[in-house]
């Protein structure tokens, strides 16, 4: 890489520009947004994964900004027996005006006609990012890990991320070692990420998928 992409790709993004730039590259998806869950009033903001709608995007996350919406497709699976697989995946990003964002990721199996199989893995965590633009990533699924995550911006379209604690409960997946992680915009605007996990002494592939904004 060149000294210059180098500075191009630490450059502070602007908000007013991040905004525009995403909403011109997702219209179709403009108008939707995650459903509210109106059940008991609480005093807190209303939670969104549409930037043009709810509490605006705090300052503190505009490296994260084109993260946000309800992402959905497909992708590719080793599971810790070495078994591969396909799945789908719904991915949602969101915020509430305060300095963090919120996943949730749901995927289910596909069987070898492309039909969905049953459920498979589910995560739920929180993003962070510092003034110096240092990403503190935080996730707990349903097969039984707690993960945290550190890493930085590759570019202002691009997040590179690796564990810095992996626990597995005692009902948890075995054999599943510490990892590395790549989120990033593709040059069709779609989000593709890599998931690597260290087998053996080696990094080896575990998942990844590209997906479709959907809304936001």
């Amino acid at each position: 890489m060149s000294e210059n992409s180098n500075e191009n790709s630490t450059q502070k993004i602007n908000g007013n520009d991040a905004v525009n730039h995403a909403a011109e590259a997702w219209k179709d998806a403009a108008s939707r947004n995650i459903p509210a869950v109106d059940i008991v009033e609480n005093p807190l903001a209303q939670e969104t994964a549409n930037l043009r709608q709810g509490p605006s995007l705090h300052d503190g996350l505009l490296a994260l900004l084109p993260l946000v919406g309800v992402w959905q497709g497909e992708g590719q699976a080793h599971d810790t027996t070495g078994e591969q697989y396909s799945f789908g995946q719904q991915l949602i990003v969101s915020h509430d005006g305060e300095n963090y964002l919120t996943f949730s990721s749901r995927t289910w199996r596909i069987d070898s006609e492309g039909k969905p199989s049953g459920a498979d893995i589910r995560e739920s965590g929180f993003w962070r990012i510092s003034l110096k633009d240092e990403i503190e990533m935080t996730y707990t699924s349903s097969n039984g890990i707690v993960e945290i995550f550190y890493g930085e911006p590759f570019n202002e379209r691009a997040w590179q991320l690796e564990s810095a604690s992996t626990m597995v409960t005692e009902t948890g997946s075995k054999n599943f070692g510490p990892g590395k992680r790549m989120y990033g915009l593709m040059p069709n605007n779609n989000l593709g990420w890599v998931d690597e996990r260290m087998v053996d002494g080696e990094m080896r592939p575990y998942m990844s998928a590209e997906l479709t904004r959907v809304a936001g």
